[in-house]
């Protein structure tokens, strides 16, 4: 930041001052507006909004920016690439590839009755697991699927999933954590002992045992989806309700709150007008974090065969190819890295990614971290 140049919030004191100092009376809105030019151009001060100050502070982090352009590339790839993509998720793009298989056979000499070793080299064509090519940049996967195209839609089911279970819970929490902060008393213990209940209960396994039960239950493959969008729902949203309550038994002792109590304004008012725009900084910084923990939590689902299953593609599911409890996983792990390295690539990138956007808006929010 310059030496020259100063932030200030265009609150009422500080242009009242400068109203003062110049000698401008209030009673006419536009001088203020007048004042505050007068006293940029005069005093080389520049006035700032609160958005503005937000923002400027968000992108002076460089790994808030890191943080954009790594999530600006995953959502390019994942919606904009298959656009380009001359491959299907579930076609099978017939790329070749040699397998030699060498055969030994020992036969003895029945004059000499020594022991020969022969050898066989066979040769078979096969359309599956092929190396990366100027067509395929990343070869084919067990089933002839193009590699790159399949991590594409990979990326458009974690990122919607995330997207979709995250502002869920953030209804929830903020309708269920409000009430709870706002009325107190019994509503306050109900709400808070149902959150206590949740929290006790180890959520991984939980979400295997009920991916297991959808298992058992002949779930339709494109249904499946839906169900783990609203088991992730229904065990995530604990945490917003907690941070709402949090901040609105601060704020509702607050002056402003009892100025609003005393015009006979309703309660559903004063929560939604009032308290919930002043926790929203904080809702943001706690959405986009918990975006990543949805991403390893869906990953995690598919990297164990629980989560989207196959004919689709996902993060998770791609890495699990290379699992040694299946068929062909030890192969894979150890001979055709290109069929797993890059999906957790793309996860460790949009993770990262919204973690670094995360912390560059908690900063920008807190009005203590100007450095």
């Amino acid at each position: 930041m310059k030496q020259n140049e100063k932030e200030i919030v265009n609150s009422n004191v500080e242009v009242n001052l400068n109203m003062k100092e110049n000698g401008i009376s209030s009673n006419n809105p536009s001088d203020v507006k007048l004042t505050a030019q007068e006293i940029e151009e005069s005093h080389n001060i520049k006035v700032l909004s609160p958005g503005k100050m937000v923002l400027k502070r968000f992108f002076r982090s460089k790994l808030s920016i890191v943080g954009l352009i790594g999530l600006a590339f995953v959502f390019l790839f994942s919606f904009l690439g298959p656009v380009f993509s001359p491959y299907g998720e579930v076609e099978s793009i017939g790329a070749t590839r040699v397998v030699q298989t060498i055969f030994s056979y020992t036969v003895t000499d029945e004059i000499t009755g020594e022991d020969y070793v022969l050898y066989e080299v066979r040769e078979a064509i096969v359309t599956n697991k092929t190396a990366p090519t100027w067509k395929n940049w990343l070869g084919t996967d067990s089933y002839g699927y193009d590699v790159l195209t399949r991590l594409m839609y990979g990326g458009r089911i974690s990122l919607v999933l995330s997207f979709i279970v995250v502002f869920a819970e953030l209804i929830i929490g903020m309708l269920l954590g409000s009430l709870a902060g706002f009325f107190g008393k019994w509503v306050d213990q109900l709400i808070m002992r149902i959150v206590d209940i949740f929290n006790c209960i180890p959520t991984l396994p939980i979400l295997l045992i009920s991916a297991s039960l959808l298992d058992s239950w002949n779930i339709p493959s494109d249904k499946r989806i839906y169900y783990l969008m609203l088991i992730l729902t229904v065990f995530g949203w604990t945490s917003t309700a907690r941070l709402v309550r949090g901040q609105i038994l601060t704020l509702r002792e607050q002056e402003f709150m009892v100025a609003a109590e005393a015009t006979g304004m309703s309660a559903g008012k004063r929560i939604f007008k009032h308290l919930l725009p002043n926790v929203m900084p904080q809702l943001i910084v706690s959405v986009t974090l918990g975006l990543g923990s949805v991403i390893l939590y869906e990953s995690t689902l598919s990297f164990l065969n629980l989560g989207v299953p196959f004919p689709y593609a996902a993060w998770g599911s791609m890495i699990g190819m290379a699992s040694p409890s299946s068929g062909s996983g030890r192969e894979i792990l150890q001979y055709f890295p290109n069929l797993w390295i890059p999906a957790g690539i793309l996860i460790m990138i949009a993770v990262l990614s919204f973690n670094f956007v995360g912390d560059g808006l908690r900063d920008a929010f807190d009005p203590k971290a100007k450095r």
